[in-house]
């Protein structure tokens, strides 16, 4: 029992760590609600995931070998060559769509002219369409965590806990960081720029777990330890960059002053 009890918070903790990624995913697409519906969506979206994310689990455990064989190989040696299974193609095309969402993102920002009405009054999606995207991108991100879990413990119980707490977590924090961006709007960019370096995560790890060779070179996977290291590094450019900017601008008014 105390084996279990253990093992179960190192899986919360597990789930706490992997799960930031995902956690900035819900806050940016919960933006793409009504307003008075973000909320709402973010609690739905995750909730429901949760549920279909011990499913996952109850299905993994049976099928972890159906999903881990390989279904075809690209041969095309010393160019692209590569052995895709049903896990490496989940994770790559998770990949490739929080890539292609953040620059389409980005790209609308940067194209906008009035910010306060392009940005804030651009077309908003579905409520149903906004938390059908929070479970399919969650139940993405969750592939690496129920897997990771399954290599520390087969008690279902446990790993089912682990689930419904880092989820109610998420639900916790997801409210506070859409607020934080909605009241810091210059870190929008930010996050999305992050976003993005989560896309190349997903590739790079989907890349790995299908061997892909690119002109011979194995994909290798990005580590947390780096993509935390980029998201430090990102955060304090952004600071310095930002006070800077104010120093320039205050130093401008005070010479159109003088």
């Amino acid at each position: 029992m105390v084996e279990n009890i253990i093992t179960l918070l190192m899986l919360i903790l597990l789930q706490i760590v992997l799960g930031f990624d995902n956690l900035l995913y819900i806050s940016l697409e919960s933006k793409n609600a009504p307003v008075e519906k973000q909320a709402y969506a973010r609690k739905v979206g995750i909730l429901l995931a949760i549920v279909l994310r011990i499913a996952l689990l109850i299905a993994l455990v049976s099928l972890v070998k159906y999903v881990q064989n390989p279904l075809f190989h690209v041969p095309f040696k010393d160019v692209f060559e590569g052995h895709f299974n049903i896990h490496s193609l989940i994770v790559l095309g998770g990949g490739v769509f929080i890539m292609y969402t953040a620059i389409k993102e980005i790209w609308h920002m940067i194209g906008v002219e009035k910010m306060t009405h392009d940005v804030e009054g651009k077309k908003k999606k579905s409520l149903g369409k906004v938390i059908t995207m929070i479970i399919i991108m969650n139940l993405v991100f969750s592939f690496d965590s129920i897997l990771s879990a399954m290599a520390l413990t087969d008690v279902i119980w446990v790993m089912a806990t682990a689930i419904i707490i880092g989820g109610l977590l998420m639900v916790w924090l997801a409210d506070r960081v859409a607020n934080f961006l909605e009241k810091n709007r210059m870190y929008e960019v930010l996050g999305l720029f992050i976003l993005f370096i989560v896309g190349i995560m997903l590739l790079t790890e989907g890349g790995h777990i299908a061997h892909i060779k690119l002109f011979g070179n194995a994909i290798e996977p990005m580590s947390k330890t780096t993509f935390y290291f980029i998201i430090i590094t990102l955060v304090i450019i952004d600071i310095v960059q930002g006070r800077y900017q104010k120093k320039i601008l205050a130093e401008k008014e005070r010479q159109a002053n003088d």
